[in-house]
């Protein structure tokens, strides 16, 4: 019953938008030239964003763009391709620079599974997720948050901490689609309105390696 009900909900946004799970459109990345100086900012927005109005803003070299107009896994495998690709031109081009990355919603998702894949050949880098859909919580516990992980595919479906020693700072605040216990009415009020100061990359350092979860600060 659970699982209709939650593919009834996700069938009804994406019919709302006009959109069928067969529809996808490309949204091209703007190749950036950054230099090696100091730290190299890159972004994913969320869901039927594009890389020109992601919200992120700050010092910032590289916005992603990807198919984002689906919130399902094969969105979230081409985020992550192509943030791959572009992180490490940057890096053959820069070896020795720091490397923040950002995500929001199903754009964190794409940052969060780059990262729990690129871990361990990828180092001097650290992550911000900003209402992560793969976020497993609560603080200090290992339940999953998922609601839409039987709906969704993989690499969007299930939750984990899988980070290594990767820097990653999670943030969520009473938001459906990063904590299943605040409920689907959540979505879509604070889901947009709950992050206006996280959006800053100039916000987070480069180290910040924790958990803020409902105004509250949480270690992992």
């Amino acid at each position: 019953m659970r699982t209709r009900r939650i593919a009834a909900i996700s069938a009804a946004l994406l019919m709302a938008s006009g959109l069928s799970l067969g529809q996808a459109s490309a949204a091209p990345t703007r190749a950036t030239t950054a230099p090696c100086d100091d730290t190299y900012t890159i972004v994913v927005g969320g869901t039927w964003s594009r890389w020109w109005n992601d919200r992120f803003v700050g010092n910032i070299q590289q916005h992603v763009g990807y198919p984002d107009d689906i919130p399902n896994g094969a969105a979230v495998r081409a985020g992550v391709n192509e943030l791959n690709r572009l992180v490490r031109e940057q890096r053959g081009a820069c070896p020795g620079q720091h490397v923040k990355m950002g995500g929001y919603s199903l754009g964190a998702a794409v940052v969060h599974v780059w990262v729990s894949e690129n871990w361990r050949s990828f180092d001097n880098v650290n992550a911000v997720l900003v209402a992560d859909p793969k976020r497993q919580g609560p603080p200090g516990g290992n339940g999953s948050t998922q609601p839409f992980g039987a709906f969704v595919g993989a690499p969007l479906a299930g939750t984990d901490r899988n980070f290594g020693n990767v820097p990653v700072k999670s943030i969520c605040d009473r938001d459906y689609i990063c904590d299943e216990s605040a409920g689907p009415l959540t979505y879509p009020d604070n889901h947009n309105k709950n992050y206006d100061v996280d959006f800053n990359m100039d916000h987070h350092n480069d180290s910040a390696h924790e958990q803020w979860w409902n105004g509250a600060w949480y270690p992992w």
